[in-house]
């Protein structure tokens, strides 16, 4: 009799403990939420491009849809890991926020946009000189110039779609996503009519096909890095960074240094993980316009979807950033895996209710039954490939904040391209299962480095708790 009251009230204990850890957990999300809600609108509005571009390029035919495909593959292949190496200044700005330094954070946003301006040079030419992309999609003559002139408008855009690149990470890691997505939403309304009017032609403006939507994308991008740069030096809001522009400042080669070290392996990173599945596209080209057509459809439907995992990702890290530049290493550790534990909760409703509703879904890309057919067998796969790629990026994201960058791209060249791309080859071309088998390996590399990247999370985050005064990223890198 006399354990009765011992056990109830061990039993209000685990209960009290319980909700405390579902308060926490909800109180994370709130602020996660909070940073992310932006962050996805204006992702979304950014892969609304190729969703537009997608669209009017349908009424054209397997043709256009195919140099699309393979040409907008080549440009973010060559973009992201420029990208993910300027993206660099997130981390970095987000410590010296949490840490009260903002002269500190607003310099190395100057020398982040020349190392912006520095990385455009190579990019630029490789954009003007697709020919090892073009060679290892053995397209024939004609397909191999309308990605050359889809690739052109594009180069010359490069450098200011990396200086926007630098002011979207910066904002993002001092808590100011709404300014990006401003920018961001402004450039799809922009986009829609001007990809229109050269895709189709209207009045004296030819009709430019292809080529049209690239030469769209190219003056939105523009534009945008030319407000944003304007809204670094008239918003009281910057005042305390003190920024100077970057073409009355020279580089910083210490900063410079320091910003690749971090950028190197996280555009690395990026790299691999983008020209996992850019690489499908390039390779499915051989199996000709329909399959392409088809693999173009599914991969934006996925890409729509991937921008609720990149949204909570870019929440976590600016949170975490913040909570070590503050030396709260408890808070950033919760706050990571609250992150993780979100993304997977979120991934799981959301990749069920798309892969449940698939074909209707797929009936509002393309009337076209080729196409639909085509893409059908590649969403089967969908919903644990959507599990899998939230697992990744948010993990990704978190370790980013405590700048561990070398071991996830380790595990990205493993995971992504071992397993997804050198078995998706096997499994499409000796295998025969075509389009299906690249999407098989895929999902099977995005649950590998889901799986090893969250591990490696939740392992940092205790030794930091451990050893703070010796971070784990000086020892991992």
């Amino acid at each position: 009799m006399a354990l009765q009251p011992v056990c109830r009230a061990r039993g209000r204990q685990h209960a009290s403990r319980g909700s405390q850890v579902v308060k926490r957990w909800l109180h994370s999300g709130r602020e996660l939420g909070a940073l992310a809600w932006p962050v996805l609108i204006g992702q979304i509005a950014v892969l609304a491009y190729s969703t537009v571009d997608t669209l009017m390029l349908g009424r054209l035919g397997s043709d256009a849809l195919a140099a699309l495909a393979v040409g907008s593959s080549v440009f973010f292949s060559v973009f992201v890991g420029f990208m993910g190496m300027v993206l660099a200044i997130g981390p970095i700005a987000g410590r010296l926020f949490g840490a009260r330094e903002p002269r500190q954070a607003g310099w190395q946003m100057t020398q982040c946009q020349w190392l912006a301006l520095m990385l455009s040079i190579p990019g630029t030419g490789l954009l003007l000189w697709p020919e090892p992309f073009l060679w290892m999609a053995q397209l024939n003559d004609q397909a191999a110039e309308s990605v050359r002139a889809y690739l052109r408008p594009l180069a010359f855009a490069l450098a200011p779609a990396l200086l926007f690149t630098a002011y979207r990470g910066f904002n993002t890691a001092v808590s100011r996503p709404k300014a990006v997505m401003a920018l961001q939403v402004g450039g799809l309304l922009l986009k829609i009519p001007l990809t229109a009017a050269l895709v189709y032609g209207v009045g004296p403006v030819p009709a430019l096909g292809a080529q049209g939507c690239s030469w769209a994308t190219a003056l939105v991008m523009t534009a945008q890095w030319l407000i944003g740069e304007w809204v670094l030096h008239r918003d009281p809001f910057y005042r305390p960074f003190a920024f100077q522009s970057w073409w009355r400042v020279r580089p910083a080669w210490p900063d410079q240094w320091a910003l690749l070290k971090l950028g190197l392996p996280l555009g690395g990173s990026v790299l691999v993980e983008v020209t996992g599945f850019t690489f499908m596209a390039i390779f499915i080209a051989r199996l000709g316009p329909t399959p392409v057509a088809g693999h173009q459809i599914a991969v934006n439907l996925v890409a729509m979807m991937f921008m609720v995992p990149l949204a909570l990702s870019n929440a976590a890290t600016t949170l975490v950033s913040q909570a070590l530049g503050a030396k709260q290493w408890a808070m950033a550790a919760q706050i990571g895996r609250h992150a993780l534990l979100w993304g997977l909760v979120v991934a799981t409703v959301l990749g069920g209710w798309v892969a449940l509703w698939r074909e209707p879904i797929l009936r509002l890309y393309t009337s076209d039954a080729a196409a639909i057919a085509a893409a059908l067998p590649l969403l089967v796969w969908l919903w644990v490939f959507h599990i899998g790629d939230s697992l990744q990026y948010v993990a990704a994201g978190v370790l980013r904040a405590h700048h561990v960058v070398n071991w996830p791209m380790g595990i990205y060249v493993f995971a992504l391209w071992g397993v997804g791309i050198g078995g998706g080859n096997w499994l499409a071309f000796r295998q025969g299962l075509g389009a299906v088998g690249f999407w098989m390996s895929a999902t099977v590399g995005l649950l590998l480095a889901g799986s090893l990247l969250s591990a490696l999370q939740i392992w940092v985050e205790h030794q930091s708790q451990r050893t703070p005064s010796s971070p784990t990223s000086e020892r991992l890198g």
